[in-house]
Parts: C-alpha cells; sequence; structure tokens
C-alpha cells in the first residue's frame, strides 16, 4: 500500500483545495466513485467510517487505489475513538478526520505521524486541536458555525491556521470562491459531488466532470 508523508498529505489538500467525502457498504461501487474523482483531478479522498463492515471496504479500496490510482491520498473519515484511528491506520489510511476533536486520536496518529483533522466548531476548539499536533482543523459544522465568515475571521488572529471547511459546502463558483477567499486550505465535499441518483444510475462521468469543474473554480480563486 502506498503510505505517504504529512507534508505529502498537507500538500495534496492544499494543492487541489478539495477532499470528497463518500462512503458506501459497495466496494465495486466504492471503486467507481473513487476512479471517477480521480479522474477528475482529485489527489485526496475520504471514506467515511459510517456503516457496518466499513473498514472492510476501505482496506480493499487502499489496495484498489493502489494500483489504478497513482499518487491518491486515501484517508478515513468519521472516525470518533482511538481503537477505530488505530484499525483504519494499520488498514493504510494517510489521514484520519473526525467530526469532533479527541485527543486520544491525536496521540495515535502522532505517533504514527498520521495527520489528525479534527472537527472544530469554535477557535478554542481550533486552538485545542493545534496544541495537541493538529495540522489542519475541519471546520464542522461549516455552515452552521458561521460558513466563510467563521473562516475568515478565525484566520485572522491565528493567520498560520489551516482550515478544512467541511458541511454546506457546494460545487459551484459562488460557494467555493467564498470559501477560498475566506481563507480555507480546502473543502471537504460530500452528496453534492456524488448525489444518490447519479451514483444509483451509475453515472461515473458526471462525478469526474463535477470534480474537473469544482477543482477548477478552485484554482482559479487561488490565484
Amino acid at each position: 500500500m502506498a503510505k505517504f508523508s504529512k507534508i505529502e498529505v498537507i500538500e495534496a489538500m492544499a494543492s487541489t483545495g478539495m477532499v470528497p467525502v463518500f462512503y458506501h457498504s459497495d466496494l465495486e461501487t466504492a471503486q467507481n466513485v473513487l476512479k471517477a474523482c480521480y479522474d477528475g483531478g482529485v489527489r485526496a479522498f475520504e471514506f467515511t467510517n459510517r456503516g457496518d463492515f466499513a473498514h472492510e471496504v476501505f482496506g480493499q479500496l487502499v489496495k484498489f487505489a493502489a494500483r489504478e490510482c497513482p499518487g491518491l491520498i486515501l484517508g478515513a473519515g468519521t472516525v470518533v475513538d482511538p481503537a477505530t484511528a488505530a484499525l483504519y491506520i494499520q488498514l493504510g489510511a494517510n489521514f484520519v478526520v473526525s467530526p469532533l476533536f479527541n485527543p486520544e486520536v491525536a496521540k495515535i496518529c502522532n505517533r504514527r505521524l498520521i495527520p489528525y483533522v479534527p472537527g472544530c466548531g469554535s477557535v478554542t476548539e481550533i486552538g485545542t486541536a493545534q496544541e495537541a499536533g493538529c495540522d489542519v482543523c475541519k471546520v464542522f459544522p461549516a455552515g452552521e458555525v458561521g460558513g466563510p465568515s467563521f473562516v475568515k475571521n478565525a484566520m485572522a488572529p491565528m493567520p498560520w491556521s489551516m482550515l478544512m471547511a467541511t458541511g454546506a459546502v457546494e460545487p459551484t463558483e459562488g460557494n467555493l470562491s467564498a470559501w477560498v477567499k475566506a481563507g480555507a486550505l480546502c473543502v471537504g465535499m460530500g452528496s453534492q459531488l456524488f448525489p444518490k441518483e447519479t451514483v444509483a444510475a451509475r453515472r461515473w462521468e458526471q462525478i469526474t466532470d463535477t470534480c474537473r469543474h469544482a477543482l477548477a473554480i478552485i484554482a482559479k480563486n487561488k490565484r
């Protein structure tokens, strides 16, 4: 399995500016979505721990990515406890994402030099997570805690912060440009990239096109 350094993971998040967030219990479907995102330019992908045996799908997805998607960095999301973090790291996760901040998860990830991206809803939570070694913090749920305005105002006194906005992110010019201009390192996006009906109809090229379109908007606004 491909092993990426902490710096390589963060650089992939920063350079592309978007991390797709996805879960599906069917391995073939997950593989097709992963490849569709990769073909659209995605280089960091979060598979969430949201169903029974999700770790088994993830383990196979890591092997698939190593064969079919060179350079793609796979991470595990919705990880809320250290045992689950350790499991996914053992299966090949190159980063770990949580909806909350758990200092015990930070210890597990720090030991293996794996980026831990915890969910934070306040400046104090971001600061606490940074003190625990979290280079990138996830603003979550981003749309509920103030949107791009929160990111902008948090960055003002803490300009060293690297924030990933997740929640209320859409693949549109107005939405993505607002997050980028506010100072977000990257955005996490789920159902807006792959609506259920698109996945059910196996329209993989549509997912590729949506990713390509979103990444182009982000790149334009980063310049």
